[in-house]
């Protein structure tokens, strides 16, 4: 048997191994994780080894490694960008899952790029499989029509949003016959940590103000951790190609609301600003918080049978302890 031959081999053993084992209501994938030792990556790994797979999780650092090992996880060592060590872990895998991305704003068209690479590196090492590649990206790109909910089923090639590449090249790699799905993300939060909601708390503790722009009408849908991490293992165990899920439990928080929330927290006065004003004020946050980013995830919750039940953003906000953070 040569290598291509055994290697279909050993995947179609896999495969009907998993089968034969969620049949019994047991999961045994082994999965490979990027951004296994981050906010939502490590509650990923909890909750796939908590369900019965193998995670095997990226890490370039030693502390990334020991953390990995504590939770349960086997460890893969490289990063974003030594795209061999990607494919030596997607090779070796039942199924992956993507949620690592460099969240320098400064550089962010040039981050997208780099997912995109990430992406085709990690997708060519699952051709000729149907082993599932679930890819991240956000609630905006479902967005067609202003003040409208963004849906699962949207996706404009010609966003303006460079994150678009991420479902660009997951759209290639489908076009190669590669099991690509999406899970898009809103505003991801519990009690510490709250997606672009901690800069901005971040920016009212340094100056004095929690602020919005105008009316604070525009909003921002959420999602609690917990519910993020049911739904990436949801994804990669149903195996649905092609599909585009969001992972939203609220579908729009204004942004007023959430000033309020956090002005009590930090006991600074809540502030309205002007669209001129804005750009001073919050820096490269200004485009973010003066957009309306409804989004809807009613659809996922069929496709997948994912009811979210973790707490609110603002139950969380409420809950923060704000002198610690």
């Amino acid at each position: 048997m040569d290598g291509i031959a055994t290697s279909a081999y050993i995947q179609c053993c896999r495969t009907a191994a998993f089968v034969l084992n969620s049949s019994k209501g047991e999961c045994n994938m082994r999965i490979f994780l990027t951004g296994a030792t981050g906010f939502i990556g490590s509650a990923i790994v909890t909750e796939l080894i908590q369900a019965g797979h193998q995670v095997r999780g990226l890490t370039r650092s030693e502390a990334g490694a020991q953390a990995l090992i504590a939770a349960g996880a086997a460890v893969v060592r490289g990063d974003l960008d030594d795209l061999d060590s990607l494919r030596r872990g997607a090779a070796a895998a039942d199924g992956v899952i993507h949620t690592a991305f460099n969240h320098d704003f400064s550089q962010f068209a040039a981050n997208c790029e780099t997912d995109r690479q990430v992406i085709e590196a990690m997708g060519s090492a699952l051709m000729g499989s149907n082993r599932p590649l679930i890819v991240t990206s956000t609630t905006g790109m479902g967005a067609i029509t202003s003040g409208q909910p963004a849906t699962e089923d949207n996706f404009n090639p010609a966003h303006p949003n460079p994150r678009k590449a991420s479902e660009l090249a997951g759209v290639a790699l489908a076009g190669c016959g590669v099991n690509v799905s999406v899970v898009r993300l809103p505003q991801v939060h519990d009690s510490v940590k709250q997606g672009l909601i901690s800069p901005l708390i971040a920016l009212a503790r340094e100056k004095g103000v929690a602020a919005f722009v105008g009316d604070g009408r525009n909003r921002w849908p959420a999602v609690h951790i917990s519910d993020v991490a049911r739904l990436y293992r949801l994804a990669v165990e149903k195996q649905q190609a092609g599909r585009r899920y969001h992972a939203v439990a609220e579908e729009g928080i204004a942004l007023r609301d959430i000033a309020e929330v956090i002005g009590r927290g930090l006991q600074v006065p809540l502030v309205s600003l002007s669209e001129d004003e804005a750009p001073a004020h919050f820096g490269w946050l200004s485009d973010f918080v003066r957009r309306d980013l409804p989004a809807s995830g009613a659809n996922t919750q069929d496709w997948l049978g994912w009811h979210p039940g973790g707490p609110g953003l603002i139950a969380d906000l409420e809950r923060m302890q704000y002198r610690s953070v």
